[in-house]
């Protein structure tokens, strides 16, 4: 399994970007997809998860600004930011998880089963 992060960079105060998870090895239609990001000397945290039934979670901080959607087609999970601000810079790392019970652990960690390289993503004020 293999979960391919990009789409990272360098964006100003107010722009946007989109990251995209390519997974190979696995369907994003069959497992539960997320993002999760770690700024520099913090925690890794979560920051948006699509189910397999693609129901949608945000941590409450992107919620309006941040979209993740999926493209079984492509085999792809896209994260649309919008309105980033420099609290946002981070590694953005996408996840997967086979997990039989997921509302209530979609924010942790240790529900995920497969993880990307990372990419990242710098917001200038």
């Amino acid at each position: 399994v293999q979960l391919q992060a990009s789409g990272g960079g360098l964006v100003q105060a107010g722009g946007s970007l989109r990251l995209s998870c390519a997974a190979s090895g696995l369907s994003v239609g069959n497992y539960h997809m997320a993002w999760f990001r770690q700024a520099p000397g913090k925690e890794r945290e979560f920051v948006a998860a699509i189910s397999r039934s693609a129901v949608t979670y945000y941590r409450d901080t992107v919620k309006g600004r941040f979209t993740i959607s999926r493209v079984i087609a492509e085999n792809t999970v896209y994260l649309q930011m919008n309105s980033l601000k420099p609290e946002d810079t981070a590694v953005y790392y996408c996840a997967a998880s086979r997990r039989a019970s997921y509302s209530g652990s979609y924010d942790y960690q240790n529900a995920y089963n497969y993880w990307g390289q990372g990419t990242l993503v710098t917001v200038s004020s």
